[in-house]
């Protein structure tokens, strides 16, 4: 089984009840094909960037789900056929491998210690005094 996750717009002229009986129509497509939600969040209307299907709002649903690929098809077609379903999105998501990075550290090299006098014989030498 892969996660997908399905984001669609809703015609904004149907009813509460209307959306709530097509999320569970979706939510019915998905477990037809033996699969399980993840994650589901409830609709949003929203007001687009450019007009879809002369419609300038609509409602904005998500769920995350997970779904054998060979079944994937099959619920495409039944989304295709809902005429209430005004655009769609459904991805694939890819899992977050944590990488973990092993940095070189080296340590700093002990600095050879100068003596006082070796300091005041060279500055002696550089004075000519």
């Amino acid at each position: 089984m892969k996660t997908y996750e399905f984001t669609y717009l809703i015609n904004p002229d149907i009813s509460k009840e209307d959306i709530n009986s097509l999320q569970e129509i979706i939510k019915s497509f998905i477990k037809e094909g033996e699969g399980s939600i993840v994650r589901i969040n409830s609709p949003l209307k929203r007001i687009l960037a450019y007009p879809i299907k002369k419609n300038k709002e609509a409602f904005l649903a998500d769920l995350t789900f997970d779904l054998d690929p060979d079944k994937l098809a099959s619920l495409e077609k039944k989304i295709k056929a809902e005429k209430r379903i005004i655009r769609y999105l459904l991805l694939k998501k890819k899992l977050l491998k944590k990488k973990l990075r092993v940095r070189a550290t080296r340590k700093p090299q002990p600095k050879a210690k100068v003596e006082l006098k070796e300091i005041e014989k060279k500055l002696e030498e550089i004075l000519g005094e």
